[in-house]
Order: structure tokens, then C-alpha cells, then sequence
């Protein structure tokens, strides 16, 4: 058997597995789009940690965001076939709100917050 006659097999066995009766009803399925689609969230809130200024993060939506996504994350494996597609997109989605809730709670209630809310003497000044 030659080395092109043996990577023919491997490509040719890879594409049965690929366009298989089973994977393209897997493909088809809201099982594997639901989650697909579902994934904007988690990266929308992986950009907002970077380039959101933490004044404008919402404290009650994201920690309802994070209950959310530990919810889901249980119900994606209490269903049956399991979905791990489903519990990756929120288990990414939980890590990222946790970030989300920590700047919120640092913000609000700690030192970077009350720097924020002090006014300069020079924008008194504008102010009257």
C-alpha cells in the first residue's frame, strides 16, 4: 500500500464521517444551531470586558445573566442526549459575566468608582 493510497482511505473515510445520515441530522438540528446562535452572548460580553467602560455595565442584567447561564448550563446536561455545545457556549458565557459583575461591583462599590463620582474644583467652577 502506498502512502497516497493510504491518505485516500484516511480522506475518504473523514468525508463518510462527515456527511453521515447521523451528522448531518446532528448539523440540521436546533441541538447544534441553537447553541451556535446563542454564542453572540458570551462574545459580545468577552469584547464589553475589554472596550466597555465599566460606568455603563448594568449590575442587575448581568447578574441575571449569570443565573441564566448556570441554569442552562445544568439543563444542557439534564436533557437528554446531552448537549455539550450548549453547556460550552454558557459555561463561556458564565466566566465572562463574572468578569462583567466584577468590574461592576469594583466599580460601584469600590475606590475606582468614588474617583469617578469626585467632581474637580475646575469643574465646579463651569458648573455655576
Amino acid at each position: 500500500m502506498s502512502a497516497a493510497s493510504g491518505a485516500q482511505k484516511a480522506t475518504s473515510k473523514f468525508f463518510d464521517r462527515v456527511f453521515s445520515k447521523e451528522s448531518l441530522r446532528y448539523l440540521c438540528s436546533t441541538h447544534f444551531w441553537g447553541p451556535v446562535s446563542n454564542f453572540g452572548i458570551p462574545l459580545a460580553a468577552i469584547v464589553d470586558l475589554q472596550n466597555k467602560p465599566p460606568d455603563m455595565i448594568s449590575g442587575p442584567m448581568t447578574g441575571s445573566l449569570i443565573v441564566y447561564s448556570l441554569v442552562f448550563m445544568r439543563y444542557s446536561l439534564a436533557i437528554k442526549p446531552q448537549n455539550y455545545l450548549l453547556f460550552g457556549c454558557h459555561f463561556v458565557n458564565e466566566i465572562a459575566q463574572l468578569g462583567q459583575g466584577y468590574r461592576y461591583v469594583r466599580y460601584t462599590y469600590g475606590d475606582e468608582g468614588k474617583r469617578a463620582q469626585e467632581v474637580s474644583p475646575d469643574q465646579k467652577k463651569v458648573g455655576n
